[in-house]
């Protein structure tokens, strides 16, 4: 095994991407303690070298990762994902740039990419976008359709709800979220239109109770499937790994029976 292939093999070692991980949690620790004054008044030099030690280890796995990879590294969306955080991190936080600094609290992310139960939550996510994306036209097309009817009929009487198109969109985006959606909407519309309910109850029987349950089933369905996907491809290397052994001591055992075989004509008398 060559040195580069030595240095790939221990950086994926479990031992190290628990340290990571635990690098990652102290990393985001700190980035917390520099929010509070009074920490950083007693603390801050403290709290400064713990980040730059946590962001030079980050620096030294990615280094190795690049090393024992090459250009292969570039080719895991994940591999990418971390390089762009740790990037961040290195660019300076003064003059325009200041902004920055605030995203150094995107390291955190980077426990997505070493725990594989979290890696694999936000690969059934994404796998479920497409999907999504059908149910997000239905549901835009029902506030599209809601809003002009909310605005049509209450806009006269509530302005400041229903005033208008996107006045309407925003009410029954809250009334959809169920925050305050009764004693803080649609109560006061109904001692005006006593038969607002009629309106009210089945947008929120639609939206609230088909369409995000939808969504929900959706991320829940592909999330499965990247599960069932990660556990074919752990049997099918087992399994290659089992079948190269067996073919492993079978190609040993014909060796054996064949030095045997020289054995015994060798022995055998002319």
């Amino acid at each position: 095994m060559d040195f580069r292939a030595r240095v790939g093999a221990i950086v994926d070692m479990p031992r190290v991407q628990n340290a990571i991980i635990a690098v990652i949690v102290l990393n985001a620790i700190v980035l917390g303690m520099e929010t509070s004054e009074v920490l950083m008044a007693r603390y801050g030099g403290v709290i400064v070298a713990l980040d730059r030690i946590c962001l030079g280890i980050f620096i030294v796995e990615i280094a190795a990762k690049l090393f024992a990879r090459g250009w292969a590294f570039f080719r895991s969306g994940w591999s990418v994902f971390d390089f762009v955080i740790v990037g961040i991190a290195l660019l300076p936080g003064a003059g325009g740039l200041s902004v920055l600094r605030a995203l150094r609290i995107l390291r955190v992310l980077r426990v997505i990419s070493v725990a594989p139960r979290l890696r694999r939550v936000v690969e059934g996510f994404v796998t479920a976008l497409p999907g999504m994306g059908s149910v997000f036209l239905l549901m835009a097309i029902i506030f599209y359709i809601g809003s002009v009817m909310a605005t049509k009929l209450f806009g006269d009487s509530f302005p400041e709800w229903f005033g208008d198109l996107g006045l309407s969109a925003y009410s029954l985006f809250q009334i959809m979220t169920l925050e305050s959606w009764s004693m803080g909407i649609v109560r006061p519309v109904m001692e005006i239109y006593p038969y607002a309910w009629l309106f009210f109850v089945p947008f929120i029987m639609v939206t609230t109770f088909a369409v995000v349950n939808l969504l929900v089933g959706l991320i829940v369905n592909s999330m499965q499937d990247a599960h069932h996907e990660e556990e074919n491809v752990a049997t099918d290397a087992y399994r290659d790994e089992v079948l190269a052994r067996l073919v492993a001591i079978e190609r040993r055992l014909a060796e054996q029976a064949g030095d045997g075989e020289n054995v015994s004509y060798a022995r055998k008398p002319e």
